[in-house]
């Protein structure tokens, strides 16, 4: 049994840093760029949610008929999550080691439901003791700047990928009018 969690320990955390690449190689090549015929995630995120929610006052909701815009559609947790188990099943084929994917699909299925949590806490603030957190506060100053900047900032659970691949930005280069609030950190140039 000791064996099994030590596997299941092993896959969280690889799964939980892959996470992070995932999230940011869909956000940035699948959900900002039409891939060929299949242009739904592009569509929903770059045409519809990034001409609602803005980096100014509309990065929170103002109209209440655009709520449905915030999420994702309901069957993309099981089909993002299934998908990303896809290397760590082959993995734990090869080795023999069925602790490894459990702890993988655990792994990424909190790290799905925490990017949907705090994605719907950025735009629909409310004071939710999560949004009180520090490390909310960073991250809902990252996703800001997403909003700004549609080609920066692409994680919004765990900055890593954003990091390894050249796409962080901590400030804007520019001032611009931002979105204000308790919980949105001061993004302009220092």
């Amino acid at each position: 049994m000791t064996t099994f969690l030590f596997w299941c320990s092993v896959g969280a955390i690889a799964s939980t840093i892959f996470a992070s690449v995932f999230e940011w190689v869909l956000h940035r090549f699948v959900m900002h760029r039409p891939v060929g015929r299949f242009r739904y995630p592009f569509e929903r995120h770059a045409l519809v949610h990034h001409q609602i929610f803005k980096a100014d006052h509309s990065y929170h909701l103002v109209n209440e008929n655009d709520k449905h815009t915030i999420p994702m559609a309901w069957w993309n947790g099981p089909a993002l999550v299934a998908l990303s188990q896809l290397p760590f099943l082959a993995l734990a084929f090869l080795l023999q080691k069925w602790g490894l994917l459990c702890g993988a699909a655990l792994a990424f299925t909190a790290y799905y439901a925490v990017y949907e949590y705090l994605h719907w806490c950025m735009h629909l603030p409310r004071k939710r003791h999560v949004e009180r957190s520090g490390i909310f506060f960073r991250l809902n100053g990252h996703h800001l700047l997403h909003h700004r900047y549609m080609h920066k900032n692409f994680n919004v659970v765990l900055p890593l990928a954003d990091l390894l691949f050249g796409t962080f930005i901590p400030r804007s280069r520019v001032a611009f009018a931002q979105a204000q609030g308790p919980a949105v950190p001061n993004v302009q140039p220092a």
